[in-house]
C-alpha cells in the first residue's frame, strides 16, 4: 500500500533523512516512532505530496508521489499535529467546505459529513461555531475532515493531543476500527497508545530508520532474559537470599510493595516453575507470578540511545 525507497531529503546543507526505507501493508495500523528531530515530519510530508523527496520515491497504491501526486492526495486523509480549521465556520460548514475541495457534492457530501460526525462523536456539535469548541472537539473535528470521502489510507499525527482521557479510549477504538478497512499511520509521542492500538512500529533517529517490527519482537530482540514479578508471603530477607541462590537467577531486587519481588533470569522455560517450587517447599505463600516485559517505551529509549552512541563512535 505504502513503499518508500531510500527517501532522502536535504534542506540546504543540512540532511534531514538518508536512506528511509519500508513498507506498510494494506489494512495494516502503524506507529510511527522517533524523538523531536528525528524526521518523521519530513517524511509524513513528503508522503502526503506537501514536499518531494531530495532523492528516493514514495509509491502510495501503485502511485508515485512525483509524478502522481494529484492521485496520491485522493487517496490519503491527513490529520496534521496543528489542526487546521476555520474557526468561524460551523462544524458542518466546515466539513462540508473540507469535502467540496475533495470533489464531493450534492447528497453524497451530505451523506459523508453525517458519517465522519457520528465517528467522531460531533452530532450534537454540528451547528456550533468551531471557535466555541474546545480543544479536544476542535481535534476531533480534525479528525473528521480526515476521513471524508472514506480515503483508503489515514495518516494521525498526533491524533489525541488535548483529550481528555475519555476522548481518549474514544479515539484509540476509532482507529482500531479503521484498520483492516484502511491502512493508518499513527505518529505519537504517547507510547502506550502505541502498543494498545498498532501492529507494528517503525522507530527513525537522526534521519534514518533504525527499527521495524511487531512491539512484541522488538521487545524479544531486545529482552536477554525472563523478568518475573512475585509476590510472596513470608520473610522478605530471607526470600530473597533463597531465590538468589537458585541456578539461572541474575538478580532479585525487593519493592516499595510489601511481599513484591522483581526477579530477573536466563531465558530458560524451566525457572519459574523452579521459582515457585521453591517458594511452595520453603512454607511461604505464593500469592502472584506474572511475566515482566519489557515496555515500549524501554525499548525506543534503548534503540534511540544505541544509535546515538553509535553515531558518536
Amino acid at each position: 500500500m505504502i513503499v518508500a525507497k531510500e527517501l532522502t531529503k536535504d534542506y540546504g546543507l543540512k540532511r534531514a533523512i538518508q536512506d528511509v526505507s519500508f513498507q506498510i501493508d494494506r489494512g495494516e495500523v502503524v506507529g510511527f516512532l522517533g524523538p523531536n528531530g528525528a524526521g518523521k515530519t519530513t517524511i509524513l510530508r513528503i508522503m502526503t505530496c506537501f514536499m518531494q523527496p531530495t532523492s528516493g520515491s514514495i509509491l502510495v497504491d501503485g502511485l508515485n508521489s512525483r509524478t502522481q501526486s494529484i492521485e496520491v492526495r485522493k487517496k490519503i486523509g491527513f490529520l496534521p499535529e496543528t489542526v487546521p480549521l476555520y474557526t468561524e465556520l460551523s462544524v458542518t460548514s466546515f466539513l462540508a467546505f473540507a469535502g467540496s475541495i475533495k470533489g464531493l457534492g450534492g447528497q453524497h457530501l451530505s451523506k459523508e459529513v453525517d458519517k465522519v460526525t457520528r465517528q467522531c462523536g460531533l452530532r450534537e456539535h454540528k451547528g456550533r461555531l468551531i471557535k466555541h469548541l474546545s480543544k479536544g472537539l476542535k481535534q476531533r473535528v480534525g479528525l473528521a475532515q480526515a476521513l471524508l470521502n472514506n480515503p483508503p489510507i489515514i495518516i494521525l499525527d498526533e491524533p489525541t493531543t488535548g483529550l481528555d482521557p475519555a476522548q481518549i479510549v474514544e479515539v484509540r477504538n476509532l482507529i482500531k476500527e479503521l484498520g483492516g478497512e484502511r491502512t493508518v499511520l499513527l505518529s505519537t509521542h504517547i507510547l502506550p497508545e502505541v502498543s494498545q492500538v498498532c501492529q507494528r512500529v517503525i522507530i527513525v533517529n537522526q534521519g534514518r530508520l533504525i527499527a521495524e517490527d511487531t512491539p512484541r519482537n522488538l521487545t524479544n530482540q531486545l529482552q536477554k532474559g525472563h523478568r518475573t514479578v512475585l509476590t510472596v508471603e513470608g520473610p522478605a530477607d530471607e526470600i530473597r537470599r533463597k531465590l538468589e541462590s537458585l541456578q539461572g537467577i541474575a538478580a532479585v531486587r525487593t519493592s516499595q510493595q510489601q511481599g513484591e519481588f522483581f526477579v530477573e533470569s536466563v531465558p530458560d522455560e524451566k525457572i519459574r516453575p523452579l521459582l515457585a517450587k521453591t517458594i511452595v517447599e520453603s512454607g511461604w505463600g505464593l500469592k502472584e507470578m506474572k511475566s515482566l516485559d519489557l515496555s515500549l517505551e524501554e525499548v525506543f529509549v534503548h534503540l534511540v540511545t544505541e544509535e546515538e552512541k553509535e553515531a558518536k563512535s
